[in-house]
């Protein structure tokens, strides 16, 4: 315990130094005075930008949810002993892993009501939560399926000697198992789903980049508000990655 609250606190060291480096060596020249919190017009800059923090959250953990849901949907194709079901999972993953996430989030926000028409508009949130959630899944199937592949053979073989379904095994033997193992990985992909979140705003989402950048539009002061972006994410995952090593600590204790 020791060693993860060790873990916060740095993580928050590093974040509140780089504030208050900003806030005190930079507000009295250059343009950092769009960004102060000693002057009433920085704040209000500030809080503008934070007000993009909530929608950056709900993109990623929406997302991911989504995305943890249909990764184990096409993970268990790439178990079967049918080639044509393992076909269905390789091809499914190479396609969607090889196209970039920009590349498919345009594709579902302009695309799809091109395709399908006016109904299949989804709006900006969804559509770059779908666009996020299918780019994840298929790094989320081959989690799945690294996971369920390191369940030992003789779980299964006992499982079934006690007279338990294929469905009942999967679902009371092999999967809380497996998800054991590869909770960290889940909490490492939630780290990448933040960064990648940036992308949607592009297609005007006002999260947290496209909040940086409509200031900058007004103020004109691209270092400065950057600056506080990097900082914003840098905050951001931080934290992540602090509850994902906690959560890693947890899993390896033998009550965890």
């Amino acid at each position: 315990m020791a060693g993860g609250t060790g873990g916060w606190r740095r993580a928050a060291g590093v974040a509140g130094a780089l504030a208050a480096a900003l806030a005190l060596g930079g507000c009295a020249s250059g343009g950092w005075y769009v960004v102060s919190p000693l002057l009433p017009s920085g704040r209000s800059n500030l809080l503008f930008m934070l007000g993009g923090l909530k929608l950056t959250l709900a993109l990623s953990l929406t997302a991911l949810a989504i995305s943890v849901a249909l990764g184990l949907v096409v993970a268990l194709p790439g178990l079967s002993r049918s080639p044509w079901w393992r076909a269905v999972n390789r091809v499914y993953v190479e396609v969607v892993r090889s196209v970039p996430v920009l590349v498919l989030l345009l594709y579902v926000y302009y695309g799809l009501p091109a395709i399908l028409g006016s109904g299949a508009d989804l709006g900006v949130f969804w559509a770059g939560v779908l666009a996020l959630a299918l780019s994840d899944s298929a790094f989320e199937a081959e989690i799945f399926r690294a996971g369920i592949q390191s369940v030992p053979r003789g779980q299964i073989e006992a499982a079934r000697s006690i007279g338990l379904s294929s469905w009942q095994t999967m679902r009371l033997v092999i999967l809380p198992q497996a998800l054991r193992r590869i909770l960290p990985a889940l909490g490492n992909q939630f780290v990448y789903m933040l960064k990648m979140s940036s992308l949607v705003s592009v297609i005007g989402a006002q999260e947290l980049t496209r909040r940086a950048n409509e200031l900058n539009t007004t103020e004109y002061r691209a270092l400065e508000i950057y600056t506080i972006l990097v900082l914003e994410y840098l905050a951001l995952i931080l934290i992540a990655s602090q509850a994902v090593r906690w959560l890693e600590r947890r899993l390896a204790r033998p009550d965890g």
